[in-house]
This record gives C-alpha cells, structure tokens and sequence, in this order.
C-alpha cells in the first residue's frame, strides 16, 4: 500500500444509520470468541475510574470485551479488486490488486466495522477530542483504514503501508464507521491506542496499548 498519510477529524456524521443483524459468534479453541459478521466496535474507547480503555463492543448484543478475548475474521467474499482509480492506488495497482475489505456500509454477512467513543460525555477532554493512535500492524500484509465520501472519492485514516503510528482524531460521543482493507490473506495483529487532555487537571492520559487480532481468509 502506498500513499501519504493524512489525518482526519473522524465523525460521527460518516455513520450509516442501519439495522445491524443478530450476530453469530462461537467459542473458539483457544476461548476467544470468534466474530466473521455483526456489528462490532473494533475500537471502542471509554474514560471510567481515571482512566482511558480501548475495547471491543458487540453492538448487537450489547456485549463488552477485552481485545484479547475476541477473534476477528475478514471472510474470503471479502476479497475485491482495487477500482480503476489513481485515488486508490494506496490499496494497490488501481484495477489489478485483489484487496480484502471489512466496509464502511454495513453488510450483514460481513463484520461492520466501527470506531466509537459514546461512552465519553462532552467536556471531560480537551476539545472533546481523543487521538488514537494506530501503533503497529504485523502480519504477511498492510493495512488501510479509510472513508469513502458519497462520490466514492476515499480519505485515508490509517495505512501501515506507509509507516506507523498513525493519528486519529476521534470525537467524545461520536461513533463512526470506515473501510478496513488487508492486502494480503493471513494472520495480523494490530496495536491501538487512545490518548487525550483531560479539562479538569491538564492531565494527558493515555489507554494501554490495545491489540486486535484478525485472521484474512484466502
């Protein structure tokens, strides 16, 4: 993947008001719960007790955990070829690269992906604003987050292909929704993490890093 990064303000106006099915998940054997459809907050960051979490919410079934306690799969079907445009020439060639992608609309066969802070009230941090911060990607592949606006045109958020860490700014109270693309099948792991100002004190607080863990269907 390759391409000049760029920071985004992410909104909660990129959101897509949708009807999320029931989601299936199973114990794994290694006792993760593995999830390949539903509607989950991969980055789900929340401020309780003094401090900054990052954690994974099963919108559908309104379920917590850990990072460490899921198992996310990007299934085969997902697997497309990057569009003809110059404009996506980070995912790959532009018309030749295949490229598996987790969408930005909701697909009720696939996991919708979203980055929420809901549970942050206005005015805890500075500016309602939290920086998370994408701190590494290790696997056979790179990774891309991105938007897509109403006229397909993408704006990138996050591309390990062009070195890490990576910002982004998320907003207190917003929940938002992008493309999550691996350009290669296999196994990766992906380190998060969330930090911002608190109003009260001018502290700088930080969540521990976070990892993700997603396997790429071939």
């Amino acid at each position: 993947m390759r391409s000049t990064m760029r920071h985004l303000l992410v909104s909660g106006v990129l959101g897509v008001a949708l009807v999320a099915t029931a989601l299936p998940a199973q114990a794994a054997t290694t006792s993760a719960v593995v999830f390949n459809s539903g509607h989950l907050d991969l980055v789900d960051v929340a401020y309780e007790d003094g401090a900054l979490g990052v954690g994974v919410h099963d919108e559908d079934n309104d379920v917590e955990y850990g990072a460490d306690e899921v198992k996310l799969i990007v299934k085969r079907q997902t697997r497309v070829t990057v569009p003809a445009d110059p404009a996506f020439a980070f995912l790959g060639t532009p018309g030749v690269s295949k490229v598996w992608i987790l969408p930005q609309i909701q697909d009720s066969n696939l996991i919708w992906p979203g980055i929420a802070a809901e549970e942050i009230g206005a005015g805890v941090f500075a500016g309602d604003a939290l920086t998370l911060s994408v701190q590494s990607v290790s696997g056979p592949g790179q990774l891309a987050i991105y938007t897509e606006n109403a006229v397909g045109q993408p704006t990138i958020l996050a591309d390990s292909g062009d070195g890490l860490p990576d910002a982004v700014t998320v907003t207190a109270g917003d929940h938002t929704h992008a493309n999550w693309a691996f350009d290669r099948a296999g196994s990766y792991k992906v380190t998060v993490r969330a930090t911002g100002t608190l109003v009260a004190t001018g502290q700088r607080v930080s969540s521990e890093p976070t990892t993700l863990r997603f396997t790429v269907k071939s």
